[in-house]
């Protein structure tokens, strides 16, 4: 608790204090993300944030890293690789499937580390699991950063779930991640929050998904069988996965590319609900806070009680995609 603890205030304390520094380096080589018809800001913003949550992140770990084992090695190789991609492609706007490669090239290193999921099944179908929650957590953490102080206080919010999960179950290195995950977010949201100085960028949200997707298969539930526990992760991230499949389905009824930029997220439709972009970001905290307490009894739920809940929250998100879209095309 107390190497949590130590953790999470070191990040935050670099993260937090590395960002004046980092915002003014950003507006003096002109790394802004500026105004555009599908954004909401309307001056240009600095785009290095997620320089600093990954320095904050890194440098709370790393007075850690001598009690650390080899895996954990393969996890800072992958994620300073995924921070890599995106600070370039905030810089040069790689082609989607530059990207998506580099992400495949961290999941299959990940791999080689034995880091995977490990289900009941056969191997192969494990490999193919690991790569789509691995990819589909990373880009819908991404797909999420799309109002100020959403990303980073959505995966503050998930990562203290984790930070809470691990510590009950002594996983003291998930434990220690997510501390330092919440202490970087934290600190990056004192200048993201609404209206925001800085923005994370692709550097910070690629970094931010695929940790959070590492620590979803990192979490262990010895208590429980792992036909329940798998959806442990599931409901922690659920606000991400419930965002991107909206927004992909959307788009592929309206016939665009899911790749294309707009304002139909979660986020964006509760605006035209009538509500304001601070209260828009504070509702999708709380569902963040609703799933993660569900996961939370899933962790302790018996086979039936569980896929119980799985059905009648599936039900519910299905009805709130039909629901929002009949209001996007009213």
């Amino acid at each position: 608790m107390s190497a949590a603890l130590a953790i999470f205030l070191i990040a935050l304390a670099v993260t937090a204090v590395s960002i004046p520094w980092i915002r003014r380096l950003a507006l003096k080589t002109g790394f802004v993300d500026a105004p555009a018809q599908r954004k909401v800001h309307s001056t240009p913003i600095p785009l290095m944030g997620g320089v600093a949550i990954f320095a904050g992140a890194s440098m709370a770990l790393a007075f850690f890293a001598g009690q650390a084992p080899r895996s954990v090695a393969g996890v800072f190789i992958v994620l300073t690789l995924v921070a890599f991609i995106g600070l370039v492609d905030d810089r040069y706007h790689l082609p989607a499937r530059i990207k998506l490669t580099g992400e495949l090239l961290a999941v299959a290193v990940l791999i080689a580390f034995n880091i995977y999921v490990r289900l009941p099944l056969p191997l192969i179908v494990n490999y193919a699991i690991t790569v789509l929650w691995l990819i589909g957590i990373t880009n819908a953490i991404n797909f999420l950063d799309n109002m100020d102080g959403l990303s980073a206080g959505i995966s503050a919010v998930a990562a203290s779930f984790i930070l809470l999960l691990g510590l009950q179950n002594s996983q003291f290195l998930v434990a220690g991640l997510a501390a330092a995950m919440v202490g970087a977010c934290l600190g990056f949201l004192r200048y993201n929050f609404p209206p925001a100085q800085i923005f994370m960028g692709d550097a910070g949200s690629l970094f931010l998904g695929f940790t959070l997707a590492i620590l979803g298969l990192q979490l262990r539930f010895p208590q429980n069988t792992d036909i329940v526990t798998w959806m442990v992760p599931v409901f922690i991230l659920a606000v991400p996965i419930f965002d991107t499949t909206l927004a992909v389905f959307s788009r592929l009824r309206r016939g665009l590319s899911p790749n294309t930029a707009g304002k139909d997220h979660i986020s964006h439709r509760l605006v035209r609900l009538g509500f304001s972009q601070r209260e828009a970001t504070l509702i999708l905290y709380l569902f963040t806070g609703m799933t993660g307490m569900i996961a939370l009894f899933i962790t302790e739920a018996t086979l039936l009680e569980a896929y119980t809940i799985a059905v009648i929250s599936s039900l519910i998100a299905l009805y709130a995609v039909w629901w929002l879209e009949k209001k996007w095309d009213a």
